[in-house]
Parts: structure tokens; sequence; C-alpha cells
């Protein structure tokens, strides 16, 4: 019996190995197309009136985009996302144990945004890097998935110089159909890091009285398209408060801080 245990060992890696082969073969023959589109010169140009600049690099991006899968397993979410009819992907997933899964080249563009906007910028997908943690929307995140996630923040923050203020929910960026990263997600341990803006003591703040908590809002990036989805999404994040659309003087301590935090 035990000569026949190796063998099937080897089989069982090589299969679990290979889960993504035809996939992973897609993805390159994507890109390659891609390349290919680069190379072309202007497709209305002429030899007398094309002139190719030699001042420019590839586009780098500037926000992250945060989101909770919504889904039961990181097998299910790499099916979701190497599945062509589902028309989502993001750049990584971070599962529960805290591995990640690279799945797309930064500078390119995933479809992880959707209809959505972060102040005067209305194609997130185009700015932005997505990263995926597996949570169904309703439990609490796991230690090495945090832990994973500052690592890969701190390595991203660095090499694309992405602002302090340009961490971000995808219910921050779309607040009208989006709820994640569910409300137990840590964002002040994220800010406290250098991944997002936070405030400190409001016990000694003074409002304005002319201070305009939708304007403030729009300031720090929210739509106002739905003043009411925004105020939900600006309270999951910085207060952990679900599902409230209203505005109490604490409340508008805590945008007004944000909002001069937001500002410098």
């Amino acid at each position: 019996m035990k000569k026949f245990l190796l063998p099937v060992i080897i089989l069982f890696f090589s299969c679990s190995s290979n889960r993504y082969a035809t996939t992973n073969r897609q993805y390159k023959r994507q890109v390659k197309q891609l390349a290919k589109e680069i190379r072309h010169t202007p497709l209305d140009a002429t030899k007398k009136t094309w002139v190719g600049t030699t001042n420019f690099g590839l586009r780098k991006p500037d926000l992250i985009i945060i989101h909770h899968t919504a889904q039961n397993s990181c097998p299910q979410t790499l099916q979701t996302f190497t599945t062509p009819r589902t028309q989502v992907s993001a750049h990584y997933v971070i599962c529960r144990d805290g591995t990640v899964h690279h799945m797309l080249n930064d500078l390119l563009r995933a479809w992880q945004a959707g209809i959505s906007s972060w102040g005067n910028d209305k194609d997130v997908n185009s700015s932005s890097i997505g990263i995926e943690l597996d949570n169904n929307g309703v439990d609490s995140f796991t230690v090495p998935q945090i832990n994973s996630l500052l690592t890969l923040l701190d390595t991203l923050k660095t090499k694309y110089r992405i602002p302090t203020a340009n961490f971000v929910g995808h219910a921050d960026i779309a607040p009208t159909r989006k709820n994640d990263p569910n409300v137990t997600f840590p964002w002040k341990s994220l800010a406290d890091r250098g991944f997002g803006i936070w405030y400190g003591d409001t016990s000694n703040i003074t409002v304005p009285q002319n201070f305009d908590p939708l304007m403030a809002l729009r300031i720090i990036g929210y739509s106002l398209q739905d003043p009411g989805a925004s105020v939900i999404a600006f309270k999951r994040h910085f207060e952990t408060v679900n599902s409230d659309s209203t505005i109490n003087p604490a409340d508008e301590k805590i945008l007004y801080s944000i909002m001069l935090e937001s500002e410098k």
C-alpha cells in the first residue's frame, strides 16, 4: 500500500498547482495582445505627421480600494475572478490565513470599482489598485489577513508614492451600491500605520457656525449624489456605525476633523 502513496501525493500536488494553468495562459495571451496594441503607432498617423515623443512612461496607480469578497472562501473568489462571464477582478486577494494572491499586474486596469467616484475622479478603475479580503461581509477580519494587508499596503505606498489619504473602501467610492469592507474592518489600525487619515480627540474641537457637513463630505472625497448613503459610508468607515444616515454634533466634530486632515 505504501508504494502507491508517493505517486498519489505527487499527483495531488501536481493537479493543485495546475488548477489555474488555463487561466494563467489566457492572462498571458491578453497581456501579449495589450503589448501589441501599445507598440502600434497612432492609427491615423502618416510618415509625415507622426512624431514619436521620447518622454513617456506607464501610468501609476494613485488610489487603493479595499473590498470584502462577500463570498465564502478564497477558492470561490479565485474561481469568480478567473471566469470570463463574471467580468469582475482585483489586483490582489488576501485569504483568511494571510495568503496573498497577486492576480493582475499593478499597472493594468482591474474591473473592481464599478460605477464609482472619489473626489473628481470618475474613473476609479483606471487610477486604483483593488484589494479583496476573503470575508463573507459579516465576519471579522483575521489577524493573519490584516497583517498581510499591512505588509502589502506598505509595499504599494512606497512603490507608487500613494498619498496617505488615498486608502479607502469600496463603500466610500460607491456608497449607493456597496458596504464593503464591512463595519468590523480596522480602519484606525491602518491609519495608525499611515494608510488612510483619522482623527484625534474631538472633545475640544469647536465646529464653525457656518460648517456644512455635506460640503465636508464632498471635500473628503465622497459623492453627494445620495447624501444619506454617503453619510452612512462615512460613519461605517470612521465610527464603526452601520446604516445611520443622521448627523449629530459629535459626528460634525469628526467630520470637521477629517476634512481638515484631508486638506493637508
